[in-house]
């Protein structure tokens, strides 16, 4: 299909709150909270307030990960945030986050609470905070810092780009999505060809690179984002399908894939996560803790 008419745009833009798309009833050209709603806290000194999409997995996969090594200081309170509902925009989580987006933790493990959002800036703080998937040598940090910015920066022309106008938005265009499908494949060569050279992302070690990177373009390679495997013809990227394969063979990623999901299979959704043992009920949807 081809664009029937050319958009001018006007001298000055006006929010047209009738623009369609999927994400119509949530976007909004102002920041700030839109109701007062206190965050709910649990017991543990980890709270996490999240959505299992691609963003959102990222750093449940890395405190699964943290656990399965031992570290016991990373035991969490995943609390679910409905971002169709507008849950983002109340004042508890605008005091978390002032970007309203997902995921955002509060480590409570100290005299103060500690804010950090944006998940490149999660998986680095918990990386650090417990010693572990980021590696210390300046050169094998830069290598993993640098491919953790380099999802940051990219995903956006996943997401934002190809993934709306492809999936989501009202009417379906040739130019934006061409113009995003070809950036996606590039990038998708991009990683292919690094893994070409290197077990893992930022090489020998896996890292919170690898846990950053999988959700989206692992999530592409296996089909799950945008239903677009088949236009996106992910099957050439052969690197980026083992890579994808192992990491999806870790008990930890399994788990992490899980919090806070609400799409899928039920028997793949975990709503809450409180315990280690929520994995293990029938129950997905549950409540705990306090507000605060």
């Amino acid at each position: 299909m081809t664009d029937s008419a050319e958009y001018v745009p006007p001298k000055v833009w006006t929010w047209d709150k009738a623009s369609g798309g999927r994400f119509a009833s949530i976007n909004r050209p102002v920041a700030g909270a839109t109701h007062d709603k206190p965050l709910p806290v649990g017991r543990h000194p980890l709270q996490l307030y999240s959505l299992g999409t691609p963003n959102g997995q990222k750093v449940t996969i890395l405190l699964e990960e943290l656990l399965a090594l031992g570290h016991a200081g990373a035991e969490y309170d995943a609390w679910l945030i409905r971002i169709g509902d507008g849950d983002q925009f109340g004042s508890g989580f605008v005091a978390a986050n002032p970007n309203s987006k997902i995921p955002a933790l509060v480590d409570r493990s100290g005299a103060t609470p500690v804010r950090v959002f944006e998940s490149g800036a999660i998986l680095t703080y918990l990386a650090e905070k417990f010693g572990a998937f980021l590696p210390t040598e300046p050169a094998a940090r830069a290598e993993a810092l640098s491919w953790l910015f380099w999802q940051m920066g990219s995903a956006p022309f996943v997401g934002g780009g190809f993934g709306h106008f492809y999936a989501y938005a009202p009417t379906k265009f040739e130019y934006p999505i061409n113009r995003y499908a070809m950036e996606a494949k590039r990038q998708l060569d991009v990683l292919d060809r690094r893994l070409a050279e290197t077990e893992f992302v930022a090489g020998d070690a896996y890292t919170i690179a690898d846990m950053a990177i999988f959700p989206w373009y692992g999530g592409l390679a296996k089909g799950w984002l945008y239903e677009a495997a088949e236009f996106l013809a992910v099957h050439e990227y052969r690197n980026v399908q083992r890579w994808a394969d192992q990491l999806l063979a870790r008990p930890a990623v399994q788990r992490g894939r899980k919090v806070n999901r609400l799409t899928g299979d039920p028997a793949d959704q975990l709503h809450e996560r409180h315990d280690a043992g929520d994995f293990d009920t029938k129950t997905q949807d549950k409540v705990g803790g306090t507000a605060g």
